[in-house]
């Protein structure tokens, strides 16, 4: 089984992090964030891997060339600078024809368990699953008494009850693929609501660790608990 891995957006959120490489190459403990990505699936008996690069495509090409010592095969594909995310899956489309295959973003770390994923998939008969995972507040939330007492109830970011958002790592059929038009368009738009739409879209409900990297902020929280030995991804 192949996993495909979206890799070659901007950044431009991560600042000065993202000016002289791709994001997916912004280290974590001393290694990019893609390698981690990429050891999490390794966890779970996934070895193959396409890599959809764009912006600074041959910093990651050169990464993987450096990279013998892993048990891992990677083809960097060099999917267009300004291709939407969706572009960037259909010009791959060649490359995973042998069956369901595997999809996340080069930006976020999560102990999902891949292999029972790939099981829940399976066992659907749809097109395509997302993991689905709850999100944080990122304030400090207050609540009021419905008495109006000005004694208030207090929780420090907490997750958002009943909402379930995108958290990437999809099991993708390649003819879910049919669903994109062209390379402006956005996986996350119209061809996942195409496929909801049609019921070929299902949810796999993760409510362990997961984290985005979209701001310094956030690469120095995983930084912090990697140096500090609680990185709840590392399930290698």
């Amino acid at each position: 089984m192949k996993a495909v891995i979206l890799a070659g957006g901007l950044g431009t959120r991560m600042g000065d992090e993202t000016a002289a490489r791709p994001k997916p190459l912004v280290d974590i403990g001393g290694r990019p964030i893609l390698w981690h990505i990429l050891k999490i699936y390794q966890a779970h008996g996934i070895h193959d891997f396409v890599v959809c690069a764009g912006y600074q495509g041959e910093r990651i090409s050169e990464f993987f060339a450096r990279s013998q010592d892993e048990d891992w095969r990677v083809q960097v594909v060099d999917t267009g600078l300004s291709t939407a995310t969706g572009g960037r899956l259909k010009r791959v489309r060649d490359l995973v024809t042998d069956g369901p295959f595997c999809m996340t973003y080069g930006d976020a770390v999560s102990n999902v368990d891949i292999s029972a994923l790939v099981r829940f998939h399976r066992a659907q008969g749809v097109l395509a699953t997302v993991t689905a995972v709850q999100p944080r507040m990122p304030f400090g939330v207050v609540t009021f008494p419905a008495d109006g007492s000005t004694r208030v109830g207090f929780r420090e970011k907490p997750w958002m009850d009943g909402l379930w958002v995108n958290g990437g790592f999809f099991v993708i059929d390649p003819a879910a693929l049919d669903s994109i038009e062209h390379d402006d368009q956005a996986w996350e738009d119209a061809p996942m609501t195409r496929l909801a739409e049609s019921g070929q879209l299902v949810g796999y409900k993760h409510t362990g660790y997961w984290q985005c990297m979209d701001a310094p902020r956030d690469r120095q929280a995983l930084e912090d608990l990697w140096r500090q030995g609680q990185s709840p991804w590392k399930v290698w």
